[in-house]
């Protein structure tokens, strides 16, 4: 398994844990990497504050016996043997010297000019941070941290030892002539480090599971609530996704049934049309055949006036009877492809009415189209055409038809003034009609004024199947 996927199993497995346990694991690292910075930061200020209190009352003690015999530094860079004697004294025969296993005397040049361990004295070594420290004017104190090479003999005694460098200073002058070393036994020191430092790793950890423990009882209840919250939610949303469903079938059918009533609409209007081309048109035109002949003969007679209105009567009828026959009428479009349908309606206007149109067809390939959506874009166009050639006066037409990423756009332009206040139902089916038919079939519709002056009518259907 590669390292993204293992990175992505472990988001998984966190974000299916519930809050409280997010929370309890995150904040436990965080706690505990807390309380090991807090322990280990006051054990240390503890620890450094207790051993430099002890390493001055030391030293303040140290200075007082050894300052006089260490006068002679402040013009020479040895002791006298009579100096060096008395120090032996003191160091081994006084009770001081049961407390301080080790000593040295340092010159500023980190050279050891007197030492407990003679094989030390007369060698150089690198000021180290501690006596560049004592060499400044300070008392220094260090517990149990015998690291550097000058204290190998006193690590290898195994005992609590305290490390402290006090400055020697001339009288009169103030002046660091030297410094002494020297390594105190603090058994009773090493104890008291070790309370303390149990009772503040004690305390901080008391304190870090008491912080823990109520802030995860806080959030336990919190993410309980939620969780309740979020089922409660879960359901809701499993009926909203049950009823959306049940809608969406609903849509389906009532679209279906508007597609075959739309269909069964358009199937009563070309008989309707038949019948009126085949029965009340054939009657009125035997009518207008029979009044010419009977013009004809009553030629000169008084009547002959009212006989040549009620013939013109006749055949004004017969011409709306006929016109609205072909307009009730449907050509035969349900196998042809989309862009012959619109540009068959196209070319039939441009004849009956002599205005040019511009065609612009931008199909990649045949939609998917039930007949009744077909029958829907035909009556468009020519309602559209219809309009702008009784509105606009035929000026500067287009149609734009363009079905692309499971969408048909169907679009008539005109020149117009615009929509009117009333723009529905002037003649022809009118744009309500139009309205009711194309979202029927679940597409939207607009007819809007164009910003440079004329109309648009505009529809959208979805060409990825039909109901």
């Amino acid at each position: 398994m590669t390292s993204r996927g293992v990175r992505e199993g472990l988001a998984g497995r966190w974000s299916r844990l519930s809050l409280a346990t997010r929370f309890a694991t995150a904040a436990g690292v965080v706690l505990v990497l807390a309380a090991l910075a807090i322990g280990w930061a006051v054990t240390a200020r503890i620890q450094g504050v207790v051993a430099r209190n002890s390493a001055n009352a030391t030293a303040l003690y140290m200075d007082s016996v050894i300052s006089p015999i260490s006068q002679q530094l402040a013009s020479g860079s040895d002791l006298s043997p009579g100096a060096k004697r008395a120090l032996e004294e003191i160091f081994t025969n006084t009770p001081l010297g049961e407390r301080v296993v080790s000593f040295k005397f340092w010159t500023g040049d980190g050279r050891i000019i007197w030492a407990e361990n003679k094989a030390l004295v007369g060698q150089t070594f690198e000021l180290t941070p501690e006596l560049r420290r004592a060499l400044a004017g300070e008392v220094v104190a260090s517990f149990d941290e015998l690291d550097d090479d000058e204290d190998a003999p006193e690590a290898a005694l195994g005992v609590p030892l305290l490390e402290i460098y006090s400055p020697l200073r001339e009288v009169y002058s103030g002046r660091v002539i030297a410094v002494a070393e020297f390594y105190e036994i603090a058994p009773e020191l090493a104890h008291d480090l070790r309370v303390a430092r149990a009772t503040v790793w004690g305390t901080v950890a008391g304190t870090t599971l008491l912080l823990g423990g109520v802030l995860y009882v806080i959030v336990l209840g919190g993410s309980r609530t939620i969780e309740a919250q979020q089922g409660a939610l879960d359901q809701r949303l499993r009926e909203l996704r049950g009823l959306s469903a049940r809608n969406h079938e609903l849509r389906l059918r009532v679209q279906a049934a508007a597609a075959r009533a739309a269909t069964e609409a358009d199937r009563t209007m070309r008989g309707i049309g038949a019948d009126l081309h085949d029965g009340p048109a054939q009657h009125l035109a035997y009518a207008a055949l029979r009044l010419d002949s009977l013009r004809d003969r009553l030629h000169g007679h008084p009547a002959e006036e009212d006989l040549g209105g009620v013939a013109q009567a006749v055949t004004e009828a017969m011409a709306e009877v006929r016109a609205l026959s072909r307009g009730l009428q449907l050509p035969d479009i349900a196998e042809r492809p989309l862009a012959d349908v619109v540009e068959s309606v196209v070319q039939a206007h441009e004849a009956r009415t002599g205005h040019p149109v511009a065609l612009r067809v931008g199909c990649e390939a045949e939609p998917s189209l039930v007949p009744a959506a077909k029958v829907c874009v035909y009556r468009f166009v020519q309602e559209g055409l219809g309009n702008a050639s009784r509105h606009a006066g035929g000026e500067g037409i287009e149609v734009e038809l363009d079905c692309r990423a499971g969408e048909l756009r169907l679009a008539v332009r005109d020149r117009g003034p615009g929509l009117p206040s009333s723009p529905g139902g002037a003649g022809g089916m009118g744009l309500s009609g139009l309205r009711d038919r194309v979202e029927s079939l679940g597409g939207t519709f607009d007819a809007r004024t164009r910003p440079d002056g004329g109309t648009e009518i505009s529809m959208t259907l979805d060409t990825g199947g039909g109901p």
